[in-house]
């Protein structure tokens, strides 16, 4: 991926202290590129959901910057750091506010002055992005937690924003609503949106992140590609982390010198090539035979 265009969000935060004096994080330098998918990673108090809040002014540094889209931003700017950058919490209670799901992604909408048929052409629109137009007419606190998570994307998306932020998008959530989740992720970044996400679940990191940032105490202590990561013994010990299990797979079957499987694709397609000569001939080799 170019680095060579300037990042949509560029966070330089030398601390944040909370009101108690817990140092929530410090030291950290942190960038979004476009069209690019972030997974936070780190164990509890490691700081990535404090990180997260400061990407879009939830949370200021005491000491530090947030620059969106080139644009500093201030008390006075912080408004369009919630546009560009919008954000899906944990909680996905804290974001309903509204009688029904149609009139609570509109909220954001009707903030900015946006006529009320035009807004709600947009809410079905970001509503159909994530699968989620069946779900117009119902009370958001009746939902399922996996229904919830995706009313609260549709409430970003409907603003148009530059890069998405979820905290933890897959919490508490079952396998099947959790690939629903992560499927209406992906999605979005096809449709040109950057994702920045916080998980305690590495096998899903290693299925969606381009870009890995390992986080402990408090900073981003290391980051790279899944494979860099994952495949470094050192930084995920430092963070209290264990590899993927295509990772320890990997090793275990000493696959990991040749290559470095992430996911559980990745280890599928190794181990078939390792059981089948012929499937590392060229296409037309195969072809022929």
């Amino acid at each position: 991926m170019s680095r060579d265009d300037s990042p949509l969000v560029d966070l330089q935060c030398e601390a944040h202290t909370y009101p108690d004096g817990t140092v929530g994080m410090h030291d950290v330098d942190f960038s979004v590129y476009r069209d690019e998918v972030v997974a936070l990673v780190g164990g509890n108090g490691a700081g990535k959901s404090t990180l997260l809040e400061h990407l879009n002014a939830t949370l200021v540094p005491d000491d530090g910057e947030l620059v969106v889209d080139g644009r500093p931003i201030t008390d006075d700017t912080k408004a369009h750091a919630r546009k560009e950058v919008g954000f899906v919490f944990q909680d996905a209670d804290t974001q309903l506010v509204a009688p029904t799901v149609l009139d609570d992604v509109m909220f954001g909408l009707q903030n900015y002055g946006v006529p009320g048929d035009q807004a709600k052409v947009r809410v079905r629109e970001a509503l159909a992005t994530v699968d989620a137009s069946h779900l117009e007419d119902r009370i958001p606190h009746y939902l399922s937690g996996g229904e919830k998570r995706l009313v609260g994307l549709a409430g970003v998306l409907v603003l148009d924003p530059s890069v998405v932020v979820l905290d933890e998008p897959l919490a508490g959530l079952d396998p099947e609503r959790s690939q629903l989740v992560a499927d209406r992720i992906q999605q979005v970044h096809e449709e040109g949106i950057s994702v920045v996400l916080s998980t305690h679940d590495l096998e899903f990191a290693a299925e969606v992140a381009d870009r890995v940032c390992v986080m402990a105490d408090g900073n981003v202590v290391g980051s790279g590609t899944p494979s860099e990561v994952f495949y470094d013994d050192a930084l995920l010990a430092r963070a209290n982390l264990h590899p993927p299990s295509a990772v320890r797979i990997a090793r275990d079957a000493g696959l990991a010198a040749t290559a470095r499987p992430v996911t559980e694709s990745d280890l599928v397609a190794l181990l078939a090539d390792a059981a089948d000569p012929d499937a590392v001939a060229s296409p037309d080799a195969r072809a022929q035979d």
